[in-house]
């Protein structure tokens, strides 16, 4: 009888055994034939340069974006953007990145407290800014992060140096998770919970449609983070959070700058005519960046 279980028991335990090769075996296959995503920092300068036309007209007709629009230009979101990603990239002092980049390129916009710490000697200290300023430069962190704990870590490093107010840096945290979250699989759902409604409890239960006919230009991260997470939530695609976000009549591009690298990372595609936009519109430097940022990514 003994005899007869042990070798019950055996026969379990080498099917258990052959099941468990097999599932490993099959998510070695899956894994390696998932594409690396490249032009992960495309994501946000796409929503910056077709934002920028729209950005101080208060647009609320989705139907009537061009997309192309004659005014196309970046911003000084993506110049803080790549300049993060850069700093990220060499493991230099962020501080430092952004005020060379965005004094290399001074007619992007600048918001007035920005534009103040640039001009001072040296690196001057935060200003206490709760701006979105922090959250539309934050992408970096979402994308390059390997933990929730780093994703946390690198967002504050890239608010740090201006946005040092608690709701600046937590415009920055909320926008690099909602972007991590979605890299790593999570649903809609799981970042409403996650992020919108844990950051931005008084945006709970809010719709597009209820928010979208009186919301008005706002440059804070109380106002403009959940915004633009909402326009991601409510979107079917890349191009429809881009539109969305755009016909809130706010401030369009740095809003866009924000939802649309979380439509990237959720989606996971974006179309190919406005990455080509965006490589026109772009400085080699930051072209470089994209390539590199890709490369570390991807390992």
């Amino acid at each position: 009888m003994k005899s007869c279980v042990s070798a019950q028991i055996y026969v379990f335990f080498t099917q258990y055994i052959f099941i468990i090769q097999n599932y490993i075996l099959t998510l070695r296959q899956n894994n390696t034939n998932i594409k690396p995503m490249k032009n992960l920092l495309l994501s946000a300068a796409i929503g910056d340069i077709c934002g920028v036309p729209y950005e101080f007209i208060a647009w609320k007709d989705y139907d009537n974006i061009n997309l192309f629009h004659p005014k196309n230009d970046y911003s000084d979101d993506s110049v803080c953007t790549f300049a993060c990603a850069e700093a990220f990239l060499e493991g230099k002092d962020i501080a430092e990145r952004l005020k060379n980049r965005c004094l290399a390129d001074p007619n992007r916009c600048y918001g007035l407290g920005f534009r103040n710490w640039l001009s001072k000697p040296g690196i001057a200290p935060a200003y206490n800014s709760w701006g979105n300023g922090s959250a539309m430069r934050a992408s970096s962190a979402g994308f390059l992060a390997k933990s929730e704990d780093e994703c946390v870590d690198l967002a504050t490093k890239t608010a740090l140096p201006t946005h040092n107010h608690p709701e600046g840096i937590k415009g920055a945290v909320a926008t690099a998770l909602a972007i991590f979250y979605a890299m790593h699989g999570h649903d809609k759902e799981y970042i409403r919970t996650n992020v919108l409604n844990k950051f931005y409890p008084k945006w709970e239960g809010v719709k597009y449609k209820s928010f979208q006919p009186s919301y008005q230009f706002n440059e804070t991260c109380m106002d403009t983070v959940p915004a633009s997470i909402i326009c991601f939530l409510e979107s079917t695609d890349f191009e429809d959070c881009l539109k969305k976000t755009i016909a809130t009549g706010g401030d369009a591009d740095t809003m866009a700058a924000i939802s649309c690298p979380i439509a990237y990372a959720f989606y996971k595609e974006m179309p190919e005519k406005l990455i080509e936009l965006a490589k026109i519109k772009l400085p080699n430097w930051m072209l470089d960046v994209n390539d590199k940022f890709d490369d570390v990514c991807n390992k």
